[in-house]
């Protein structure tokens, strides 16, 4: 695709100025290519609020290594507090910290809107990158590579490129155009469970965190629950997940309904939230919709390609959204590579490649919601974890837990699927021939060593049992 003068006589086009966006602006511009990025919202740098989606943001090593390509690793991990396991909350007050993986490893809080802004700025900075704000695609002509916007005055502005990515989140506009000109397997689907946003503040006149800093917070409820995450100005983010029928039930119940579920469910935040924080948020706010979107291919021919949200989006249950994301940028920079650039090559084979990825961590993310509300209390779970826990400590080389295959390492998702159901079966196994063994040596001895009335208790349970 690129021309005999070179990548920058070849224009690259990016819809969407979110994180995925901003980063690929980044990759395509160290290869030298003319890049112009257009963004429906203003510049999220000079606005003093931003419309959207504020949940905070879980760092991992597939979003590091990311981040690596582009020389801002080291800066987003400075700004970034690290959470080394989650923190449960039990209705009592009781907590249990249930590490995420080995000594030492640690999943970073990060800022979505600082890390927004970061990006842009180091996307700006590169020559040949500019910077559209206010302009929203309306229509495209993805064969000859036109597109038109409404810009803030709205006047139409007409744009071509080259290649066109669309990174314009799940209700991308590029998706239903690429839709349009291409057979596109899609499946889109909402949980009956939608989130809302509060505030935990500071210790009161200081900075410093009101509760422990180093983790992610969870309060399981099982068919919802609350998670915290910490901010550098000494507040933490909780989302409470919930579904929508609990919500209308909660708000009809009006100010005093609202306290008196949290008094229920969620004892220990209320003097931490604050009452009067807890009643002007459910006045203010309203739950907002999860929703997780399947799609293959990403591409078409060789003229656009769609990632981040727009080919999958998903749940944020494992914090992979963003990781998964940007993720996407660096496979494509290693696919690339592998085809010198040639887009009619590096596409069909980026879509093959990524697509079974991508919805694969769709499908472990919606899994891990269950995990989160519900598992994380139950005996079975705990023992499992420290089952797993054990294994990978006797066995680094060939045993690795699941949570760490995905966020601590950059195995392929359907890779780690695979992998993880070999593990639990062979372990299940395992564990099952265990305790048969222990049974039988206990009967064993039992019968050896006659106990009488010990047997004839034995004997009754037995029948009872048939």
């Amino acid at each position: 695709m690129e021309t005999s003068n070179g990548p920058k006589s070849t224009r690259i086009a990016i819809v969407g100025g979110g994180l995925v966006g901003a980063m690929q602006a980044c990759y395509m511009a160290q290869r030298g290519y003319t890049v112009d990025l257009f963004e429906t919202r203003k510049d999220i740098r000079l606005a003093e609020h931003v419309v959207g989606r504020s949940i905070n943001l879980a760092l991992s090593v597939r979003g590091r290594s990311a981040l690596r390509h582009i020389g801002l690793e080291d800066e987003v991990v400075r700004s970034g507090i690290p959470m080394y396991s989650r923190l449960i909350h039990d209705v009592d007050g009781k907590k249990n910290a249930q590490p995420y993986g080995k000594k030492g490893e640690a999943i970073l809080s990060v800022d979505r809107r600082k890390l927004n802004e970061l990006l842009l700025t180091a996307a700006e900075k590169q020559d040949h990158v500019t910077l559209h704000f206010e302009h929203k695609l309306t229509r495209m002509d993805l064969d000859d590579g036109l597109m038109f916007f409404t810009d803030k005055n709205g006047q139409e502005v007409k744009a071509q490129a080259d290649l066109i990515f669309g990174c314009d989140g799940a209700y991308s506009c590029v998706r239903r155009q690429l839709m349009r000109k291409t057979l596109v397997d899609y499946n889109q689907e909402y949980i009956p469970h939608g989130y809302m946003e509060l505030c935990l503040p500071p210790k009161p006149g200081t900075n410093e965190h009101n509760i422990e800093i180093n983790h992610l917070h969870i309060w399981p409820r099982n068919t919802f629950m609350m998670i915290a995450l910490p901010n550098l100005d000494g507040s933490f983010t909780l989302t409470l997940f919930m579904p929508f029928d609990e919500y209308v039930k909660i708000t009809a119940a009006g100010e005093a309904g609202v306290i008196r579920f949290f008094e229920q469910y969620f004892p220990d935040s209320i003097e931490k939230i604050g009452v009067q924080n807890l009643k002007d948020t459910f006045n203010s706010s309203k739950a907002l919709p999860l929703v997780s979107i399947k799609c293959s291919p990403y591409h078409y021919k060789d003229r656009a390609v769609i990632m981040g949200d727009a080919a999958h989006a998903m749940v944020p249950f494992y914090g992979q959204g963003m990781n998964c994301g940007f993720e996407d940028c660096l496979v494509f920079e290693e696919v690339m590579e592998q085809f010198n650039g040639n887009f009619t090559k590096v596409l069909p084979h980026f879509s093959k490649f990524r697509g079974p990825d991508a919805q694969a961590m769709c499908d472990l993310a919606m899994y891990n919601y269950i995990e989160m509300r519900a598992l994380v209390n139950s005996r079975w779970f705990l023992f499992r974890k420290k089952v797993d826990r054990l294994l990978s400590w006797l066995l680094p080389s060939k045993y690795i837990p699941l949570y760490s295959m995905v966020t601590f390492s950059r195995i392929r998702y359907h890779i780690v699927i695979n992998k993880w159901r070999k593990q639990d079966k062979l372990v299940n196994s395992g564990l099952i021939m265990l305790a048969s063994l222990m049974a039988g040596g206990a009967a064993i001895l039992l019968w050896s060593r006659p106990n009488l009335e010990l047997q004839k208790m034995v004997g009754s349970l037995v029948q009872r049992w048939l």
